[in-house]
């Protein structure tokens, strides 16, 4: 069933509750992007849906918001945990992805008296449960911690009207079906069913023919498409040249906030370690780390203080960074899928961003993969790093160690930027040196030689 949509509808068309209006003013939204244009109507309506749209197009408010109008009826300003059962429940793959899904929830459902809670291992269960206790009309968890719940008999999802799968490819490549099955048997089966993915497969159709019923098809992107808001740059790096070539990039381009990718824990380490000590603010984040730190890592990159994000897939979902200028794969993914994913990151809600990748002779098959996918050729262009970039990881080469390894002066990357006439522009011309009157001097012209000997005759 295709779904048609106005370029001039705004939120009001669809007759959302005035409570969600009001704060997606405050959130500064006019209009609904193609996927929430298309998906919020049937949703409102109760229809099980299967949408699928590219990352960063506004996928998350596309279910968010209409699953809250649809919970307004429930909605008590009552302190009793019993009036606030839970109703709806969001799944997500990551934990990232969660917290971010719930930021939304519970800034569109700030004006109303619906609650929301979160939950996800890699922290204290503890609290969590006394969330659980006071209640909340919306959950949004991660398959095995809500399980670890669920088995404690912390919460009761006996009450659950709706449930939402986001990013449901991720969670079966990350192999959850094992999970989503034993919580499907804790749901009524009377309830609207919603998954949402950025890709669509075979797999992914299989999984909605299992849960949903008769479900609308809803789709405003070619499959596995990579947005156009992207300018996607490949070039050829010889394997020991990456740090090199990594460092002269972010020293010489205009990124000033840029996620990393490395397909290792610790190479995600060992780089975001040799960028900290070149001057640049940067922090890694990978599945080794704790919650605690990942969240403090990731909040500090949103406030900027963090300039380059290295991650593994981790971090492929769920981060959402307002104006992020570009994404680096150092490595590029086994799976050309996560390289949708990772790309996703920039050039979100209409903004421009730069996708670069790094090839080499061994890796050309998966660039082949990747451009098979996305069915488009990824530019190429090659890259001359100056020879100072080069030398800065000699050492490593030599066999020291990372305590034996010189010191090396920070480099000046002004010398290295290429000109860009725009930036001349902006600076102000220097002030003009007042001419003096001075006196005229008549006479042949005389030149005076200072210092020196006198030459003996």
């Amino acid at each position: 069933m295709s779904v048609h949509s106005s370029p001039n509808q705004t939120f009001a068309d669809f007759g959302l509750h005035p409570d969600l209006l009001k704060a997606i003013a405050l959130s500064g939204y006019t209009k609904p992007t193609p996927i929430q244009a298309q998906a919020m109507g049937p949703v409102m309506d109760g229809r099980d849906v299967m949408g699928a749209a590219q990352t960063g197009t506004g996928k998350t408010a596309a279910f968010t918001l209409p699953v809250l109008h649809r919970m307004m009826p429930y909605a008590s300003t009552s302190t009793s945990p019993a009036r606030h059962p839970v109703r709806a429940l969001i799944l997500t793959p990551t934990r990232e992805l969660a917290d971010q899904v719930a930021e939304n929830v519970k800034r569109y459902s700030e004006t109303s008296p619906l609650r929301a809670c979160v939950v996800y291992g890699g922290v204290d269960i503890n609290p969590q449960k006394a969330e659980l206790r006071r209640g909340c009309e919306v959950l949004i968890a991660t398959p095995g911690r809500l399980l670890d719940h669920i088995e404690q008999k912390t919460v009761s999802l006996a009450q659950v009207n709706v449930l939402v799968l986001d990013e449901a490819d991720r969670m079966l490549d990350m192999g959850f079906m094992p999970d989503l099955e034993r919580i499907l048997r804790h749901l009524p089966e009377q309830r609207q069913s919603l998954l949402f993915s950025a890709t669509f497969s075979p797999e992914i159709r299989k999984l909605g023919r299992t849960f949903l019923k008769d479900p609308i098809e809803i789709s405003v992107a070619a499959n596995n498409a990579t947005a156009s808001t992207v300018t996607q740059i490949a070039y050829q790096v010889a394997p020991e040249h990456k740090k090199a070539a990594l460092l002269y990039l972010l020293k010489t381009r205009n990124l000033s906030q840029v996620i990393v990718f490395s397909n290792t824990k610790i190479g995600a380490s060992q780089i975001a370690r040799d960028l900290s000590q070149e001057g640049i603010a940067a922090e890694s984040i990978h599945g080794d780390k704790s919650q605690l730190e990942r969240t403090r890592t990731l909040e500090a990159f949103k406030e900027g203080k963090v300039q380059v994000l290295v991650a593994t897939d981790v971090a492929a979902r769920g981060l959402d960074v307002a104006g992020l200028d570009g994404v680096i794969n150092v490595d590029l993914p086994y799976n050309a899928e996560d390289y949708v994913h990772r790309i996703g990151r920039t050039g979100r809600a209409g903004a421009s961003g730069t996708a670069i990748a790094f090839y080499s002779e061994e890796s050309e098959k998966l660039l082949n993969d990747i451009e098979h996918l996305i069915k488009a050729p990824v530019p190429k262009e090659s890259l001359n790093i100056p020879d100072v970039f080069l030398n800065r990881y000699q050492a490593q080469k030599r066999g020291y160690s990372r305590y034996q390894k010189p010191e090396l002066p920070q480099i000046d990357s002004f010398f290295y930027k290429p000109y860009n006439p725009e930036e001349d522009a902006l600076i102000e011309p220097a002030a003009v040196v007042e001419k003096r009157d001075l006196p005229e001097i008549s006479g042949p012209p005389v030149a005076v030689l200072l210092g020196g000997r006198p030459r003996r005759t």
